[in-house]
């Protein structure tokens, strides 16, 4: 598939079929992440595959609340990715503290979104979360005080119809040649 297919067919997916992935996937989507950019070459990320199933649920689980439920499809997913915030190497924290922007939480992104466009090739969906409770998180997977956590992704093969075509704005209302 070439690559305006593959991100024309990426979409959110909130919906799983009941089986689980083969690791050898996962491990495909995480080298694709570690293939992203990143300031000065940071690399700041790490991975947690949790695919064991009473601790999938506590993560999952800590995806939504009662007030705010949107994520509770995290449930049927057979897999959750937890993606830790490293820190950055010197250069890259110091050269975002002088442009006042925070490359490791855009350095997590675009692997993040590696991740994801692998996902969609290996035959999976995903749904990338920033709404979680990240003590919760932390303290179901050992994850030290000092690190943060910047997204999750729920991962697992797509349950029913593919979702429909994207919807997005026009080109000419996003883009322009040599002035804004």
């Amino acid at each position: 598939m070439d690559f305006l297919q593959l991100a024309r067919t990426r979409q959110s997916i909130r919906k799983y079929q009941d089986r689980m992935v083969e690791r050898e996937k996962i491990e495909n989507c995480v080298k694709a992440a570690a293939l992203a950019p990143s300031a000065c070459n940071s690399q700041p990320w790490k991975f947690i595959i949790v695919d064991d199933s009473p601790l999938r649920e506590q993560v999952a689980r800590a995806t939504w609340s009662a007030v705010v439920p949107i994520n509770k499809f995290t449930l049927q997913a057979p897999v959750m990715v937890v993606v830790v915030a490293e820190g950055g190497n010197i250069p890259s924290r110091m050269g975002g503290k002088v442009q006042n922007k925070d490359f490791q939480e855009m350095d997590l992104a675009i692997a993040t979104q590696h991740f994801c466009l692998q996902a969609v090739s290996e035959g999976l969906g995903t749904c990338i979360l920033g709404w979680f409770n990240e003590k919760k998180v932390k303290k179901a997977l050992a994850i030290p005080e000092n690190k943060g956590i910047g997204l999750m992704i729920s991962v697992g093969y797509p349950e029913g119809k593919t979702p429909p075509r994207k919807k997005r704005r026009e080109l000419k209302e996003i883009m322009s040649f040599n002035r804004y």
